[in-house]
């Protein structure tokens, strides 16, 4: 049901985010999806990878402040109102969705978002009692 996503804290400045696709690229670790935020001091960006374990040693490793985190993939259908019907669920629940962000491959020609929910298990209940497919992982990385 949850996907494991890596968030590595780093500082803003030219190179860094080059140091951890170099740390990634020679543990042949693949990125599946990522989103960077950012601020005048810092950014975070957060990975959805094909081995977190391992990403989490290497990155540790290397000296990167990293955590790690359950956020769920979830279908939305491509056309338009296709998100607002989840996020529509979502709030008449009362479940508040603190980020999200795309995953690289559709499912079944729909696409597949990537949401942090303040409850998480509130809501992959909330999204399948209203036939709205959440991801699993082995499922996800099969994509």
């Amino acid at each position: 049901m949850q996907i494991e996503q890596i968030s590595i804290f780093l500082e803003n400045k030219s190179g860094r985010l080059e140091e951890v696709t170099a740390v990634l690229r020679d543990a042949d670790i693949n990125i599946r999806a990522l989103a960077l935020a950012d601020t005048s001091d810092f950014g975070v960006l957060r990975l959805l990878v094909n081995d977190t374990a391992k990403t989490q040693n290497v990155l540790k490793e290397k000296g990167f402040t990293i955590s790690k985190t359950e956020v769920a993939a979830v279908e939305v259908k491509d056309q338009p109102g296709g998100l607002h019907s989840i996020l529509s669920v979502l709030q008449k629940g009362g479940v508040n969705v603190e980020y999200m962000y795309a995953f690289i491959q559709q499912s079944d020609g729909n696409a597949i978002m990537i949401f942090r929910f303040d409850d998480l298990e509130t809501a992959v209940n909330l999204l399948r009692e209203n036939n709205i497919n959440v991801i699993d992982s082995i499922k996800l990385y099969a994509l």
